[in-house]
């Protein structure tokens, strides 16, 4: 408790100091959604020219989309530098986190909050507009949003799970871009559309080895479809959960081995 409450306190200051150039910082939000936007709008022409991707509608892939981009933007909320670690492993700026007297983990996401309103925002509504549609064909009823709901917060633990792991092997790389537009980037984008599209080798490796794929798709199938049982939710809220407990140990292990640049 005394961890979180360290937490909200040094959230507060980074909020309160990022907030003393107000144009920058809303100007970056704007143009994240307009980024968000634009990556669905890809996806909705498609849609629109040819009526479905495997039989995956432009609401469901709506769905897929707008619950992926509010799991990310929740996770890069509460802990955006975790996803910057390279430059304080080059920079040398890391030592001095250890210096402080609260756990580095803690330090590191309170760090430069960035507040994802523009991607939020843009999340909500594709998701409400393609919910919505989904409930006037009958493919889905109202509570389909808890279920939504639950599967957007357990995203957003399993893609935080997934970029700390990431960030841990720069305890050993240094260098961890190219590994980051693998494990978060690429993968992440990969999900944004229905996984049915991919060969047999590629899926497995979204659900696998990178289970981003648990994100969105596999509890999407249950949710929009109906085509798994109900223990797929408790499923994806297990391995969001493993996956967050061994992420911390792996960050513990790997912090114990650091050792500075020199910079």
């Amino acid at each position: 408790m005394n961890g979180l409450r360290m937490y909200g306190l040094l959230f507060r200051a980074s909020i309160r100091s990022r907030m003393q150039y107000r144009f920058n910082f809303w100007f970056s939000s704007v143009m994240l959604a307009v980024i968000s936007i634009v990556e669905f709008l890809l996806l909705a022409i498609v849609l629109l020219k040819f009526g479905h991707i495997k039989g995956w509608s432009l609401a469901e892939a709506g769905w897929l989309f707008s619950v992926l981009s509010l799991s990310r933007a929740l996770y890069r909320t509460v802990a955006n530098d975790v996803h910057n670690i390279e430059s304080y492993l080059v920079s040398g700026e890391l030592d001095g986190l250890l210096l402080r007297p609260i756990p580095v983990l803690s330090a590191l996401m309170s760090r430069n909050v960035s507040f994802r309103f523009g991607e939020v925002f843009q999340g909500i509504g594709i998701l409400a507009v393609s919910m919505s549609t989904l409930m006037r064909e009958g493919q889905i009823g109202w509570l389909s949003i808890p279920l939504t709901v639950f599967v957007i917060l357990s995203g957003a633990v399993l893609l935080f799970a997934i970029g700390l792991i990431t960030a841990t092997a720069g305890f050993w790389l240094t260098r961890i871009t190219e590994l980051q537009n693998i494990t978060e980037d690429a993968a992440r984008t990969a999900v944004q559309y229905p996984m049915s599209i991919y060969p047999r080798w590629l899926q497995g490796i979204l659900v696998g080895i990178i289970p981003v794929g648990f994100a969105n798709y596999m509890p999407g199938l249950f949710v929009l479809r109906g085509d798994t049982g109900w223990w797929m939710l408790p499923l994806t809220a297990c391995i969001a959960g493993a996956l967050f407990i061994l992420a911390l140990f792996v960050w513990r292990f790997g912090l114990s081995r650091y050792q500075s640049t020199g910079s």
